[in-house]
């Protein structure tokens, strides 16, 4: 039997190196799915719970891998449903593509069921690169582009393959007129500035005596040469939420987490420094940067369509973080001053102690910043920590300290509900010999979670290291969006859109055959994490945590702090238990060494 468009197709992937392929079934890629039984399901589908979950398992791989993270979905409402996944690795830079089915090219604009026009609902998520194949020679061009443009770009993109076409004979393009060939593999090269741009930048920062570092993510293979830098100029370091794994947060001057997340060393940081050095990172939030007459700046990052848009930069430096910081090295003068960085280590070591503190403030039953500051100790050094979106990505912001080789990961700029679990899936087949920590809070185990347990239950045993473990907030309020309600809109918690229904997330866990751990007691605590990380199993721990502790930021404004307190007065539910943790957090925060 002569190899068909989808033999080729799975064949092609192989070639690319694809190992994994996060998808779900149906009748849109019918023809695919027996190839991949043809193929001895190689490379490997990875079946997950809903289509969704399939497209944040490719982005969870691609962003601790590095590699280009590939999902599947059928035609119509299965390509429907991967949109949401996309558009998270689309606003955090992240290599996917999806392949995905479409109706017979001889139903297509017929309203024939499951018939919805692919390229124009993909037109923005893969604005980079989307096409429909229509004819076998098409196959190896567009796959081969839709890769490369995804690893170009740092993007989605989108093939769509029509049932039909899956099921023709496979045909190369031949060497003939508006034929396209194509080939594997590429060498990038290392981009970096020319000489001129680099003195230019290092005057401004060997100008500068209180010196600011914000490295995100796009600086994460220039780890020794950020240090270097930093120690030159007696720099802090603040790291945007997508760059927390960067440096490692055991180093006296790096400050930790910037913007609504963040810690008061990286605001205080940005509020008095003279110069910015920003490296990797597009952080949008300017209000947390310094004021735009305050500072000389000087931008590195990799991609020119984003750089010198968030600051008044006086120079920006297009190319490889690592690359262009080790051309600025010689021609930085190492800043004899030590004041500035000494004030910084202060404040840095100050905080430390103030996150001890606050996660010692009794609450009812367990303060939720406990159950991060205990694994924060116990983290093994090539630990992968995922958090989802919500009041979980407050506490691992500000309470986890990163070091060694540990990585970490969240739904950065797109901030959906409901990756925690499935990056930590995609990491798991990326990393199968690495412990995975995935943080989520009972609104996103609601939302999607709880399905994809079902997902680990069904591949956990193929991996070295078993241990995945997901640590459940369980407090029965959507917990990040009541207070905001109260900090931002002065209104009191809306019990109907914020109550959740108690889920026993520890039973259910039980029932699928992992290691279930449920928590109500703070003495627990580090029992708990100790047991989970040397179980032989995935493991759920389900603490019930206290909602009325504030995730509210050291920088809150006073506007804001105005609000929650007009929403307690007008008759929030939780209002008085909320008022008594936050005045005893608060004081935490301010005098740490005292005791309530």
């Amino acid at each position: 039997m002569a190899p068909t468009v989808a033999d080729y197709l799975l064949e092609r992937l192989r070639a690319w190196d694809v190992r994994h392929v996060f998808a779900y079934a149906g009748d849109g890629i019918n023809g695919i799915l027996a190839a991949w039984g043809r193929a001895e399901n190689k490379p490997q589908f990875i079946q997950a719970r809903h289509e969704e979950m399939a497209a944040f398992e490719a982005v969870g791989y691609a962003k601790f891998t590095g590699q280009v993270g590939v999902c599947m979905a059928t035609s119509g409402p299965g390509a429907i449903h991967l949109l949401n996944g996309l558009y998270d690795a689309k606003l955090d830079h992240v290599p996917v593509v999806a392949i995905v089915g479409q109706t017979n090219r001889s139903a297509m604009g017929g309203s024939y069921q499951q018939e919805v026009d692919l390229l124009s609902l993909y037109k923005d998520v893969a604005s980079d690169y989307v096409q429909m194949v229509t004819v076998p020679e098409q196959l190896p061009n567009v796959l081969d582009r839709a890769i490369r443009v995804a690893r170009a770009e740092r993007a989605p993109t989108a093939i769509i393959i029509p049932a039909d076409v899956q099921e023709l004979e496979y045909s190369a393009p031949a060497h003939a007129f508006k034929m396209v060939p194509s080939s594997i593999g590429t060498d990038w090269p290392v981009a970096a500035p020319h000489d001129e741009a680099i003195l230019r930048a290092a005057e401004v920062l060997n100008a500068g005596t209180k010196v600011a570092i914000l490295a995100g993510q796009g600086a994460r293979g220039a780890r020794r040469e950020l240090e270097e830098i930093a120690e030159l100029l007696g720099a802090g370091v603040a790291k945007p939420l997508l760059g927390k794994d960067v440096l490692s947060d055991e180093l006296p001057y790096v400050t930790g987490s910037i913007g609504l997340l963040g810690t008061r060393p990286s605001y205080e940081l940005m509020m008095n420094c003279d110069t910015l050095l920003t490296v990797g990172s597009s952080f949008p939030y300017t209000q947390f940067l310094p004021e735009f007459d305050q500072a000389r700046g000087v931008q590195i990052d990799i991609d020119g369509k984003f750089i010198g848009m968030r600051y008044p930069n006086e120079v920006n430096l297009v190319g490889d973080a690592a690359a262009t910081l080790r051309a600025l090295i010689p021609h930085l003068k190492r800043q004899e001053d030590r004041s500035w960085r000494e004030g910084i280590e202060a404040g840095v070591a100050r905080w430390w102690q103030s996150m001890d503190a606050e996660a010692e403030v009794k609450a009812d039953p367990v303060n939720p910043m406990l159950l991060f500051r205990e694994l924060s100790t116990r983290l093994p050094v090539n630990a992968i920590v995922t958090a989802d979106s919500g009041s979980a990505a407050n506490w691992y912001a500000r309470q986890l300290k990163f070091r060694g080789d540990m990585r970490g990961s969240l739904s950065g700029t797109l901030a959906t509900m409901g990756p925690g679990v499935p990056y930590g899936i995609g990491a798991k087949f990326g990393h199968p010999e690495r412990p995975v920590i995935v943080f989520a809070g009972d609104g996103a185990m609601q939302m999607n979670g709880l399905a994809e347990l079902i997902t680990i239950k069904h591949y956990w045993e193929q991996w070295s290291d078993p241990r995945l473990i997901v640590a459940v907030l369980h407090n029965n309020d959507l917990n990040q969006v009541t207070w905001e309600m109260r900090a931002m809109e002065g209104a009191p918690k809306f019990v109907e859109s914020q109550q959740l229904p108690d889920v026993d997330y520890a039973g259910f866990a039980r029932s699928l055959g992992l290691n279930a751990i449920a928590v109500d007691d703070p003495a627990q605590l580090g029992a708990a994490w100790d047991q989970a990380l040397t179980a032989d199993r995935p493991t759920v721990l389900d603490v019930r945590t206290d909602p009325s502790i504030p995730p509210i930021p050291p920088h809150a404004t006073f506007e804001q702090a105005k609000a929650a307190a007009t929403a307690l007065l007008k008759g929030d539910p939780d209002g008085w238990s909320v008022l008594k943790e936050g005045i005893l957090t608060k004081a935490r925060e301010i005098l740490p060494g005292q005791h309530d």
